[in-house]
């Protein structure tokens, strides 16, 4: 499997991150990075980790601007793209058909050639504006999976809600990697 990963510069650049690590140690997918310029300061803000080393969990990196780079276009194969965390900026960009990176370029390419694109937006609460944009990239065949914590499988840290949005977003292409703990149903509670 080969897979673009972008990361947005929205918060949760935990997200991304997680999901290339999760790839890479179960050698899951080829993965494709590219991280927005605003990304890179949220990683430095929100994380321990820097854009390099983020970089080097992907298989292939692009700088954002690269506009010419192999995954603008649909030539270039890959099974999908993941943006997590996808910031509205981003979102209405692939809404709108607005290319003005590689970010964007990728997400549209996957898009057109029908192949699946999961966007973690990271807003709230959300506008019109947003929700219409959601909308749009949704008809388009988009899959917006805003990474909304589950309570039943009773996470006991941060890192337990990231990996059950990170596994989640795997089980939309088919990759079990252990990380869901699946509902099974209401039980009493003794």
């Amino acid at each position: 499997m080969r897979l673009i990963v972008g990361i947005s510069g929205s918060t949760g650049a935990i997200y991304g991150i997680r999901l290339l690590q999760v790839l890479r140690q179960e050698q899951a997918a080829e993965t494709h990075l590219i991280i927005s310029e605003a990304a890179e300061r949220t990683i430095a803000w929100e994380t321990s980790y820097t854009a390099d080393d983020v970089r080097k969990l992907a298989d292939h990196w692009y700088p954002v601007g690269d506009i010419g780079a192999a995954l603008s276009s649909g030539s270039f194969h890959t099974d999908g793209m993941v943006i997590a965390p996808c910031s509205v900026k981003t979102l209405a960009s692939i809404a709108t058909g607005v290319c003005d990176n590689l970010l964007a370029r990728a997400a549209d390419v996957t898009l057109k050639e029908r192949r699946k694109l999961v966007l973690l937006v990271r807003e709230a609460p959300f506008t019109l504006a947003h929700i219409r944009n959601m909308e749009a990239v949704t008809l388009m065949g988009g899959i917006i999976a805003p990474p909304l914590p589950a309570f039943y499988n009773h996470p006991q840290s941060i890192d337990d809600i990231v990996n059950h949005s990170v596994g989640r977003v795997l089980d939309l292409f088919g990759l079990d990697v252990g990380l869901v703990k699946r509902w099974e149903g209401m039980r009493e509670r003794v």
